[in-house]
């Protein structure tokens, strides 16, 4: 049997870490799996890309009722939920040899198992929640919304927990098409999971 061997850890400071030149062709999940960040980051094509520091109280609140909500919906079910930090990797090798992005969305729900192992997702969720933070919300409005409308993510939910409202980008034909914005009362529905009527209200609650 094949020795598993664990990589050694890098202690890193972020704020230190200094990205090569151009010419650089990225890095890679190997890589991820060496690093020993103090902060929790995620690999976006190559890119490295800090995750907020500590998630506020609004958000893990929201965090906990939505994961709650849709476990409970799921129990006895294909598709499973999982809450943040569980590792999804993406990557345009058909053989996932070289996985150059490794995020860690708040919540993904996937719904073929085979996606599934002992270190996380691999391959896209057929949906993500994200629940914006002041530190991050760049990354989840631009950068993750383009990694995953290209890799087929089924829909992708941002939400505001300070505004209390929630948006969907439903995958159409290869793009992104939104909802309208949903507010706390709106009851709504997902194209991923028929049967689920989500109340927001239960949502933001606090």
């Amino acid at each position: 049997m094949k020795e598993y061997r664990i990589p050694q850890k890098e202690k890193i400071d972020l704020d230190t870490f200094q990205e090569p030149d151009e010419s650089f062709a990225g890095y890679s999940y190997a890589d991820y799996l060496k690093w020993d960040f103090e902060e929790i980051v995620e690999l976006i094509k190559g890119k490295i890309f800090a995750k907020a520091a500590a998630p506020n109280r609004k958000h893990q609140e929201v965090s906990m009722n939505l994961s709650r909500t849709l476990g409970s919906f799921l129990k006895g079910q294909k598709c499973k939920v999982y809450a943040a930090p569980f590792d999804v990797r993406l990557s345009k090798d058909p053989d996932f040899k070289k996985i150059d992005s490794v995020i860690q969305p708040d919540i993904s729900v996937i719904c073929d198992p085979s996606k599934l192992d002992d270190k996380g997702c691999i391959g896209a969720p057929d949906l993500i929640v994200e629940i914006l933070s002041p530190s991050n919300s760049r990354v989840e409005l631009q950068d993750k919304f383009e990694l995953y409308e290209e890799f087929g993510v089924r829909e992708y939910w941002i939400i505001h927990p300070v505004e209390n409202t929630l948006l969907i980008y439903t995958l159409v034909d290869g793009n992104y098409l939104p909802s309208k914005l949903f507010t706390s009362g709106d009851k709504i529905k997902s194209s991923v999971l028929p049967g689920l009527e989500l109340d927001l209200e239960e949502v933001f609650e606090e």
